[in-house]
């Protein structure tokens, strides 16, 4: 009989000491304007400033759009149809066999699958024929989605759904120890937290406009009341329009200003007739929004994260929050923003129009949320996915190996 020690050494786990080859699939990334998007550009190119050799695949989203490519990376353009109510962002079509040919002949080391959707789904069944690891990303409450769309009877066939996709896979990410905990509840398996950093080099209060805010009409002295994240009803944008109501009986001058769209749009103008409704943003000029306003109001229920929350901090700006995702991780109640009792809308209206009526406080708590964002480093960030990665390796390679122990 061999000795299992020397079969072991044959290889001695390399998969931690190299450069991986990752194929990295997602069903959004921009110039697609969201927090996912926006989220999974920063790591893509942390990971290329590690020297990992990425393959990215994505649904081509128009007729113009070229895939980039150079010696270590290169993206794959599958086909797409527009989202249901987001005709701005596509939705990938089944494509398994696509990509058994092309992992077939590129194989990867690693596929990671930050959506489940068609195309998240197929990259799960194609990984699964070429025995290829997996790990995921748990990134959109589709599940606590449903029910503002008429369609809460959907909320146990989604889970079902997710807790299948995300369970076939080796290890599944999440942003918060507060949603590992609840998938876990829900029978999900494997779940790690990996927090989320910000750009501060983007997100910087430098960017503050006084042309911009002179282009919404308001004084140096004005308040500037922001909003930014999709316009859709799971947003809980009826608790930001009494909010602002509410603080307008403080501070009668102040402005509200949204940033995004979507199809709750002409209900919350309805709301708020008088706000700046600034469209989707993105890059240097959705950064100069979030520097030329004092206050970021953020009232939604159903983030797994919130980027925006992160991007607002980072801006020098006090937020008025529930206890809830981004919010619960790293805003300090009382020193870099205001924290309302997870869905207690009374609690949030009051907070705002405290906040608005105490400039001082304000400034003082946005110097504070500048610097919890300094410490939200995406180096940080990468340097633990990539942790997560190698230990999927190492697992993968030990069950690879264990049956070559047990015939030996």
């Amino acid at each position: 009989m061999n000795n299992p020690a020397q079969t072991i050494v044959v290889d001695d786990f390399p998969v931690a000491h190299r450069s991986l080859r990752i194929a990295l699939v997602t069903e959004t990334y921009p110039p697609e304007v969201n927090g996912v998007a926006r989220t999974l550009a920063q790591v893509v190119e942390g990971l290329r400033a590690r020297n990992h050799e990425l393959q990215l695949l994505r649904p081509r989203q128009s007729a113009a759009d070229q895939a980039g490519a150079d010696a270590r990376f290169h993206e794959v353009l599958m086909r797409g149809l527009p989202m249901p109510r987001y005709p701005a962002l596509k939705i990938g079509l089944p494509a398994k066999n696509a990509l058994v040919r092309l992992w077939t002949t590129r194989r990867p080391d690693l596929v990671h699958i930050a959506t489940e959707g068609p195309l998240g789904w197929s990259a799960l069944q194609a990984a699964k024929r070429l025995r290829l690891p997996v790990t995921s990303d748990f990134r959109t409450n589709f599940h606590a989605y449903s029910k503002h769309y008429g369609a809460g009877w959907l909320h146990k066939p989604i889970m079902l759904y997710l807790r299948k996709f995300h369970n076939a896979t080796q290890c599944t990410m999440v942003p918060t120890e507060a949603l590992r905990r609840s998938l876990v509840e829900y029978g999900f398996r494997d779940v790690f937290v990996v927090a989320r950093g910000v750009d501060t080099r983007l997100f910087d209060p430098a960017r503050r406009s006084e042309a911009l805010r002179r282009s919404w009409a308001v004084a140096p002295d004005q308040l500037v009341v922001l909003y930014v994240g999709r316009l859709a009803p799971e947003k809980n944008l009826e608790a930001l329009a009494q909010a602002f109501a509410s603080l307008r009986q403080r501070r009668a001058d102040a402005k509200l200003v949204l940033v995004g769209d979507g199809p709750a749009a002409r209900a919350i103008q309805s709301l708020c007739p008088d706000a700046v409704f600034a469209g989707m943003r993105a890059a240097e000029d959705l950064a100069a929004h979030y520097a030329s306003a004092d206050l970021f109001l953020f009232p939604s229920l159903t983030e797994t994260f919130g980027n925006v929350t992160p991007e607002a901090m980072a801006s020098g700006l006090p937020v008025v929050a529930f206890d809830y995702a981004a919010a619960a991780q790293i805003v300090a109640s009382g020193r870099n923003g205001m924290l309302a009792p997870f869905g207690d809308s009374a609690a949030f209206v009051g907070l705002a129009t405290e906040l608005a009526g105490d400039a001082a406080r304000r400034r003082a708590m946005g110097r504070h949320a500048r610097h919890t964002a300094e410490q939200m480093n995406w180096d940080r960030i990468i340097v633990q996915i990539e942790e997560r990665f190698m230990a999927v390796l190492v697992g993968a390679h030990a069950q690879a190996v264990q049956p070559q122990l047990l015939a030996s």
